[in-house]
């Protein structure tokens, strides 16, 4: 019997058996998503919508102004336009949503095989899998909505794992895919420019940014050369948008007045830019500098080579999820409204910053629950609400209490390569 118990032990903590569970999760998850298409009925959201604005994108229409269906206007870069221009030819003009299912399951295990790859490079216990693999929202949002927050959630992870393999240029052109797809995003790009700047160095880093301008100026040339350009950035990257008390997830516990009001939209920018210095001051700058001042003064001077690696090595798998997982959940936070398709952004994030906070099994599977149970309240209530709110608080307050990424590191032979 104690043999058994150390047994099972083992499996659960010992960061040594994630390389042949993590490949098992995806068996018996490929199963699941089989079995969900099979037997739950699809919803439609927004795939028709999506489906009639490429319709009109085919006919020739590129003024983003114009484009429209359903359930309302164009709102998303081109990249949105051109993957679901791809889906609308795959699927028989969108009338095939058992073959997009199949493509959007497809999506969901190579997006779960990628996140996994990230858990193990921080050296993540096999128990912190399991709730990665549990989402009913998460298998909804990919499976049964086909909502494109999926293909920029692929993105986000991708540029995340390319960070932790310290491919800064590759990573950046992958977050730049991604912000071409949702400008949700963009709430990473704080991080990933730290991230870069204090890995690769500022003419590395200025390059990155570089690369990204010019690849979303090549994205929008079918929109701008036609005269609208101005429309598809007022459309695609739209700061101001309003968006709708019904379907929000998180601050309906304030009431709609408040809500709607400009006075709250701008704490909330106050709170967003208040969080982002604080975590730059505590966390994130620290592998070079250890206030914001000394920091802009060296990556406006030159390094030398020497502190530039010394730096560099400090820029661990820990620290780039530490960064990206931080920044990401601050925005949500501090997001006026965030819909159901949100969690795409969320989900797979929240047993890492509860672990890495110290959070044992319990701690973390509890609070996993419960944010997933509130995440499910359809339309969402007072109380759920507060509690979305408070749990991605929890999160954000993980992030920053979390220990030195020098005390916990990935696998050695992980660290080994990356070194």
């Amino acid at each position: 019997m104690s043999l058994s118990i150390s047994t099972l032990k083992d499996l659960l903590m010992n960061q040594k058996h994630t390389r042949w569970i993590a490949p098992l999760m995806l068996l018996g998850e490929a199963v699941l998503c089989g079995l969900i298409i099979w037997r739950i009925p699809y919803t439609e959201i927004d795939w028709a919508t999506y489906m009639v604005q490429v319709r009109m994108f085919l006919d020739g229409e590129r003024n983003y102004e114009k484009i429209t269906g359903p359930t309302g206007p164009l709102v998303y870069p081109a990249l949105h336009v051109y993957i679901y221009t791809a889906l609308y030819y795959l699927t028989d003009e969108g009338t095939n949503i058992r073959r997009a299912q199949v493509i959007f399951a497809g999506l969901y295990l190579v997006t779960l095989a990628v996140v996994l790859a990230c858990y193990r490079r921080v050296g993540a216990p096999p128990w912190l899998l399991a709730p990665l693999a549990l989402s009913k929202r998460m298998h909804s949002i990919f499976l049964l909505r086909l909502f494109n927050d999926c293909w920029a959630s692929l993105a986000l992870w991708t540029s995340i794992y390319l960070l932790q393999r310290r491919k800064w240029e590759p990573a950046a052109v992958l977050w730049g895919l991604g912000l071409g797809v949702k400008m949700t995003i963009l709430l990473a790009a704080p991080a990933i420019g730290v991230i870069i700047l204090q890995g690769a160095g500022t003419g590395n880093g200025i390059v990155c940014g570089l690369t990204v301008v010019a690849l979303h100026i090549l994205l929008a040339l079918p929109f701008s050369t036609s005269g609208a350009g101005f429309q598809y950035l007022h459309r695609a990257f739209e700061l101001t948008r309003q968006f709708l008390f019904k379907w929000t997830v998180n601050w309906r516990f304030t009431g709609e007045e408040v809500f709607l009001s400009r006075e709250f939209a701008v704490s909330l920018l106050i709170i967003h830019v208040t969080l982002l210095l604080l975590f730059l001051k505590v966390k994130w700058i620290k592998p070079s500098a250890s206030n914001l001042l000394d920091f802009v003064k060296k990556y406006v001077d030159q390094l030398s080579a020497s502190e530039h690696v010394k730096i560099s090595k400090k820029i661990t798998p820990t620290f780039v999820m530490d960064t990206m997982l931080g920044s990401m959940v601050i925005g949500m936070l501090c997001a006026r409204s965030l819909h159901y398709q949100f969690f795409a952004y969320l989900g797979w994030a929240t047993p890492y910053l509860l672990w890495r906070a110290g959070g044992g099994p319990i701690w973390v599977l509890v609070n996993w629950a419960v944010q997933e149970y509130c995440w499910l309240v359809f339309p969402s209530t007072d109380l759920s609400s507060a509690v979305v709110v408070g749990e991605m608080a929890l999160q954000a307050m993980s992030a920053l209490i979390a220990p030195p990424v020098d005390h916990i590191g990935p696998p050695a032979k992980v660290q080994d390569r990356t070194t």
